[in-house]
């Protein structure tokens, strides 16, 4: 011991009496000690075993974590609790750490030490971690997951649509799975695809019958090629006139504005309700599009045409009622755009008031494409203008 005394006694002189060499040392050595000890207690902290040490997390969350693919799979990779909901980079890490400092607190006064208080709580808590997920663009997700690395071809085509269109713009995985880990508040949340795998995978199109589109398709000019002529928008309604393999001709029917190639069409006249775009080599091929009578619309002076036009699109997807798409689009509605407000009635503005009301919420709320398309095409046709006696 005698060199601890020695280095104690030396420790203890002033400071003039010291090297600047020895000075620089200890502190060295010092600040090695300190950040060894941080590093370890912040490690510690990062420990699947130290979140479940409270009893809400491990009553709830963890027990519903074991149900689902990130605990047990064909690859044997389990991610843990600190994989979410910790950042991996360091300054977002030490962030992340001051902000459960609330959770601290809940702890202390027992914000959610039962299962009845954890349910009551479990939106709100939710839309937080939703919120940091989106602020983060699911950096904790895309830390495993990578667009760049996914194989399309192994992917589902309904999931080849989703994922391709979100690798185009880098999307933030939360937007569309919400409940993938941990079970959705009761307010549910906006997957359309779910749902339209669910009630739109076993139709098989008949020629000379009606459907509805489930969800946003590509068009084509003919029954094999690959290349798009145009979408056909959610919820739109055609005809079928033929079929040839895994495609359908169908025919749709709208109107469109006298503007240019007239490429977009509308479900009704003076309505901006989207019912099929088409590309403008389709726009211009020769008897696809076959027009009807001319109306001016007097709000803008523009003509419009009523117009069919007859193209190909895949046979899958196809529903034989929209009642089910209708009923999906009205609760998302109430229970997704209530969380800030009471929302309006559908029938409170009209078909082309609607898109600018219905943009300005989906900045408060979590919707994948479809489901916004869907949403706000019920909005719309549900409207004052199709509904004129609801005031």
């Amino acid at each position: 011991m005698k060199w601890f005394s020695s280095l104690w006694q030396t420790l203890g002189k002033p400071a003039l009496s010291l090297s600047l060499g020895f000075i620089a040392i200890s502190a060295f050595i010092i600040g090695i000690v300190f950040w060894g000890g941080f590093n370890t207690a912040l490690e510690a902290t990062n420990t699947e075993e130290f979140c479940i040490s409270c009893h809400s997390m491990e009553s709830k969350p963890y027990q519903e974590l074991q149900q689902t693919v990130h605990w047990s799979n064909h690859s044997g990779v389990r991610a843990t609790c600190p994989d979410c909901h910790v950042p991996h980079d360091w300054s977002r890490k030490i962030a992340r750490k001051m902000e459960a400092s609330h959770d601290v607190w809940g702890w202390l006064f027992q914000t959610v030490n039962t299962d009845e208080k954890f349910e009551a709580k479990r939106l709100e808590m939710a839309s937080r971690e939703w919120k940091r997920f989106d602020r983060d663009n699911s950096l904790a997700c895309k830390n495993c997951h990578d667009y760049k690395s996914m194989k399309w071809e192994t992917m589902s085509q309904l999931a080849q649509k989703q994922m391709k269109r979100a690798a185009e713009i880098d999307q933030s995985c939360i937007d569309c799975h919400k409940g993938i880990a941990h079970q959705l508040p009761e307010m549910g949340t906006a997957r359309a695809p779910e749902l339209i795998a669910e009630v739109g995978s076993g139709v098989t199109p008949s020629v000379g019958e009606s459907y509805f589109s489930a969800l946003t398709k590509p068009l084509y000019l003919d029954a094999t090629t690959s290349e798009e002529a145009g979408t056909l928008n959610v919820a739109t309604k055609v005809k079928v006139l033929e079929t040839s393999g895994k495609r359908v001709k169908v025919a749709i029917e709208g109107w469109r504005k006298r503007v240019g190639a007239g490429r977009v069409i509308y479900f009704d006249f003076g309505v901006n309700i989207l019912s099929a775009q088409l590309s403008l080599d389709a726009a211009k091929t020769p008897d696809l599009i076959r027009t009807f009578e001319e109306k001016q619309d007097p709000m803008t002076g523009l003509m419009w045409e009523r117009i069919e036009a007859d193209i190909w699109t895949d046979a899958d997807y196809l529903l034989g009622d929209i009642a089910p798409l209708w009923s999906y689009a009205k609760t998302t509605y109430s229970s997704s755009c209530s969380v800030c407000h009471t929302q309006p009635e559908e029938a409170h503005f009209d078909a082309n008031t609607w898109p600018g009301m219905f943009q300005g919420m989906l900045a408060f709320v979590n919707m994948d494409q479809d489901t916004q398309a869907l949403v706000q095409k019920y909005l719309q046709e549900h409207s004052a203008t199709f509904n004129k006696d609801a005031h």
